[in-house]
């Protein structure tokens, strides 16, 4: 993964209290994590970093799109993206990012690197079914669906009231223990 200085926190500098920070992503950040599943994105992301005498509160927010293809037919779609997540940065004497919600740097770190969370903020908020919203509402045309239809098993319906005797002799047990 490459070096992603833009989003590398020096908070040493700052004063108590809260900072917004704004950041543009498209694919190239993406690549940097060699995820390349986004034919295209467009994604801003704000950041409330609060810092306070002990720990810090960050509270991202994004909203743009990505462009990915429909698992069912192909055809490239963009995806409304708006996730939020909440991350507290406490101090300790080693670094620890076990919990999810909680982040623990060291006592003489003076950055944080907030390009990993990011990452898992917008790739997290895409279903692992994607379907175009076409093919949902049943409007969608294109090859893949028209193949599809076609190779659709049909099914018979059997109207017939008949049931097989076997089940009858079987129901006839339940009956006759009880009498």
């Amino acid at each position: 993964m490459k070096d992603l200085k833009e989003f590398n926190i020096h908070f040493v500098g700052l004063k108590e209290g809260s900072h917004l920070f704004n950041y543009e992503i498209d694919n190239t950040f993406f690549e940097a994590f060699n995820y390349d599943d986004f034919l295209s994105s467009s994604i801003k992301i704000e950041l409330n970093f609060i810092k306070k005498s002990t720990h810090f509160e960050l509270e991202f927010s994004a909203t743009g799109h990505v462009t990915i293809p429909c698992d069912t037919t192909n055809e490239p779609f963009d995806l409304a993206v708006n996730p939020a997540i909440s991350l507290v940065v406490k101090f300790g004497p080693e670094f620890n990012d076990d919990n999810e919600d909680v982040l623990i740097i060291t006592y003489d770190a003076n950055k944080i690197d907030i390009s990993q969370y990011i990452y898992e903020m917008i790739v997290l908020a895409i279903p692992q079914k994607r379907v175009h919203p076409k093919v949902l509402d049943g409007t969608m045309e294109s090859q893949a669906l028209s193949k599809l239809e076609e190779l659709q098993i049909k099914e018979e319906k059997n109207v017939s009231n008949e049931t097989d005797p076997r089940w009858d002799k079987l129901k006839n047990i339940i009956t006759e223990k009880n009498t």
